[in-house]
């Protein structure tokens, strides 16, 4: 599991922890009932303090993307099908209206940003066949 935490990122390191474990769930990499790694040994592989992983522990926890069982450890949550979609909807939206933002900025019309959307859809399902 490759975490990264960059001092030049305006997030907190619990949020980079949270935020890149979280796109590793929702990717599949880390998969329904895969043990993470002990709060203790990610801290020292990324040279944090245990409190600072504790906290995006809890964070994901809170959010339903893993469980705690006491003595054993954490593991990726199962059966949350349904929020990890959610999760993904919400994430694409928020991505959107990003490039929405942008394109506003840039005084480009809709019709064109819904051209260049389409363009990169099927550019990327003609990648994705190749």
């Amino acid at each position: 599991m490759d975490i990264i935490i960059t001092n030049s990122s305006g997030k907190p390191i619990y949020e980079q922890i949270t935020s890149q474990m979280k796109d590793l769930i929702l990717s599949g990499v880390l998969a329904e009932g895969q043990q993470l790694p002990s709060i203790r040994a990610l801290a020292s592989d990324l040279r944090i303090s245990v409190i600072t992983t504790k906290r995006a522990y809890a964070d994901l926890e809170a959010q339903g993307f893993i469980e705690t069982v006491q003595g054993k450890g954490s593991f990726v949550a199962g059966g949350n099908l349904e929020l990890l979609r959610e999760e993904r909807l919400r994430r694409v939206e928020e991505l959107l209206s990003q490039a929405i933002d942008e394109a506003r900025s840039a005084d480009i019309e809709a019709a064109d940003l819904i051209d260049m959307l389409t363009l990169l859809i099927e550019s990327n399902d003609h990648e994705q066949l190749a």
